[in-house]
């Protein structure tokens, strides 16, 4: 077998077996580029031959000191597990060794079980995950809408609540809390905190059911079109919800269950009637199929009893 660098007289060649890599293993979210010189211009090329028929070939580039990444490894049908992709491979390994380079990359999907296969056998090994996601997923056109939050505390003690909110708001950061009940059997906190930073309002609100020994809940809008709730029962989360799973990022569908109500749940910790929990705390894929945040976040804290939820 002779590994060679291609020439112009090969172009017809090389064009012939991109197109063909590309009908056969091309399974991204977006369309395969055109095919012509410029998808190997400042890239070396490497043709496989047997007897003088081509049987595969390879192109990548190299970053001088760095690495060589090949793009693209391609053997015809009758050729495969013949040692031409070796071949090529250690040809590329040649010249990045004269050229000062340690490393070779190249992508293969997920999905080619087959080729990552053989990769592995070659010795490489995973470092990295490449993501996509189509642009109107990240919503980069949306202007993001206003936050709020409320934290209510299952107790008619407001003064054990002033002591843990005394406590453990500064230490996330925060000041200037207002505290407000006892209302229907909760305590209610609101503060700029609360409003702006999830993390910090989950923790206080875990923080404020272990010191009280009481259930609490951060119920909250955020961005204008998404209301989520986590109920705590002596600091632990005992159910978690957000009326948009996925809306901030692409979840596996294990988390999208998660995010939906527990009714059962719901009705033990605050005395609302599970069959109303299930009408009011519904989830979908867009805010457009829910009512709008606000009407939301009311219906959902009407059935759990939490008067002032939201703004206060």
């Amino acid at each position: 077998m002779n590994v060679r660098e291609a020439t112009a007289a090969d172009e017809g060649t090389v064009r012939d077996f991109t197109a063909a890599i590309f009908a056969e293993n091309w399974n991204r979210p977006w369309p395969a580029p055109e095919i012509t010189p410029a998808l190997w211009e400042d890239c070396l090329v490497l043709l496989a031959e047997e007897d003088g028929e081509a049987t595969g070939y390879a192109y990548g580039r190299f970053e001088p000191g760095q690495y060589v990444h090949v793009h693209i490894v391609y053997v015809v049908p009758g050729r495969r597990r013949d040692g031409v992709a070796t071949a090529l491979l250690r040809e590329f390994a040649s010249r990045a060794r004269d050229q000062g380079i340690g490393h070779m990359s190249l992508d293969v999907a997920i999905a080619n079980e087959v080729g990552r296969e053989a990769w592995r056998r070659l010795g490489f090994s995973e470092w990295a995950l490449r993501l996509t996601a189509p642009l109107e997923r990240l919503d980069a056109t949306r202007a993001a809408g206003e936050s709020y939050a409320s934290l209510h505390v299952q107790t008619d003690d407001r003064d054990a609540v002033d002591a843990a909110v005394a406590k453990y708001l500064p230490r996330f950061g925060g000041s200037g809390a207002r505290v407000e009940g006892p209302r229907n059997g909760w305590v209610a906190v609101y503060a700029e905190l609360v409003d702006r930073d999830r993390r910090a309002r989950e923790r206080l609100a875990s923080e404020l059911s272990n010191a009280t020994a009481a259930v609490a809940c951060a119920i909250a809008v955020e961005d204008g079109a998404v209301v989520r709730y986590v109920l705590y029962e002596r600091g632990s989360v005992v159910d978690e919800y957000q009326s948009v799973p996925d809306y901030f990022e692409p979840l596996p569908p294990g988390d999208v269950v998660a995010l939906g109500s527990n009714p059962t749940v719901v009705s033990r910790l605050t005395g609302a009637d599970p069959g109303a929990v299930r009408a009011t705390a519904r989830t979908a894929s867009s805010p457009d199929d829910l009512p709008p945040a606000e009407e939301l976040l009311q219906q959902i804290a009407g059935v759990m009893g939490l008067e002032g939820a939201g703004r206060g």
